[in-house]
């Protein structure tokens, strides 16, 4: 027995040795890692909400890293929390990034919030309308003189459902700012007339409100949608008719694409890891809502409005997608430059030693 022992030994100090010097290694690849992760989500009721608590418990899990959500108003806010430091991470769609990105916004001053960095695809936010089922409210046309709550001010479904009611010509629509929860408590009290909103489907919001009352919900018609399309940065979407019990045929909508944001100083291998953890376990994603399900790396190329975060870039050429030069962070394309530079400074040393022979 006791020969055994001393055999096994040289072996059990090897096998600590490589566990000491693997959590060693661990320790120095992560120790430019955030401590903490606040992630910018939305209103109570969205989806954003659901995705933001999700994914924070995930980072919690996997990466030992205290994670946790700030409810917001929405990706306008979102943004700014990031640029300024206030968030890590954060979601926002592409339409109010591009306002903020470009400094056209007209709360900000002008300002170009260009401390932010696209990291993943997350889905696309359709806008849709549901009402009570006897309202005689049946189209958008009909919301001219109604209480419409439409999310909390400054949130995205705020800001372009006020857009599209000007667009289309609807006028004297009664705006009501709120969160998604309350917008829909607000509908079933009989506060709001309609609530119309935006997120990824389905909105628990309204499977809130339809599972209290019969309800009527509604999109655009073909000739809204294409009008829509031409005067805003969305595309069409169509609403599936299984996405709720109260509709029984396909809706037409239009939608922006959502991507996660992280500020520009994140750690290169802690994004790199993130990146991993989201876009290679669909499954568990979807497992937080359904609308994950576009949560896809091949997605990437939908955002043309924010530059992508090394750790992105490097997970994306991984996986033979190419980010196009135009969204590539201005301390890549540096970093390629300086070593063009260098490379060509070593060719130009190795012709005059030529020369010199």
């Amino acid at each position: 027995m006791t020969d055994e022992r001393v055999f096994c030994l040289p072996t059990l100090v090897a096998a600590g040795g490589l566990l000491i010097g693997g959590t060693t290694a661990m320790a120095q690849e992560r120790a430019d890692w955030p401590e903490r992760i606040r992630v910018a989500t939305a209103s109570i009721g969205g989806t954003y909400h659901i995705y933001g608590h999700g994914l924070s418990a995930r980072i919690t899990d996997e990466f030992d890293i205290l994670a946790d959500t700030r409810t917001t108003g929405g990706p306008y806010h979102n943004m700014i929390l990031v640029h300024t430091g206030e968030a890590e991470l954060g979601f926002v769609t592409l339409g109010p990034a591009k306002e903020l990105w470009e400094g056209e916004a007209e709360f900000a001053d002008g300002e170009k919030m260009r401390n932010v960095r696209a990291l993943f695809p997350m889905y696309r936010t359709p806008f849709h309308i549901v009402t009570q089922a006897d309202s005689g409210i049946e189209s958008i046309d009909d919301l001219s003189g109604a209480r419409v709550g439409v999310g909390p001010m400054g949130g995205t479904c705020a800001t372009y459902w006020e857009r599209f009611f000007d667009e289309l010509g609807v006028e004297d629509v009664r705006l009501q700012y709120a969160g998604a929860s309350l917008s829909a408590d607000y509908m079933l009290g009989g506060l709001s007339d309609a609530f119309a909103f935006c997120a990824g489907l389905p909105i628990q919001a309204f499977e809130h409100v339809e599972s209290r009352q019969a309800v009527r919900m509604f999109g655009l018609t073909e000739e809204q949608q294409a009008t829509l399309v031409d005067a805003f940065p969305v595309t069409p979407y169509e609403i599936p008719a299984d996405t709720y019990a109260s509709m029984d045929a396909p809706q037409a909508s239009v939608a922006f694409w959502n991507f996660a944001i992280g500020h520009k100083d994140l750690d290169e291998g802690f994004v790199h890891e993130l990146m991993a953890l989201v876009l290679e376990d669909n499954d568990a994603m979807q497992e937080i809502h359904p609308a994950a399900a576009e949560t896809r790396p091949e997605h990437m190329e939908k955002n043309n409005v924010i530059w992508f975060h090394p750790g992105a870039v490097r997970y994306y050429r991984e996986q033979g997608l190419e980010v196009s030069e135009a969204m590539m962070p201005p301390e890549m394309r540096q970093q390629g430059e300086e070593e063009e530079a260098e490379m060509e400074g070593e060719t130009g040393g190795r012709a005059e030693e030529s020369a010199e022979q």
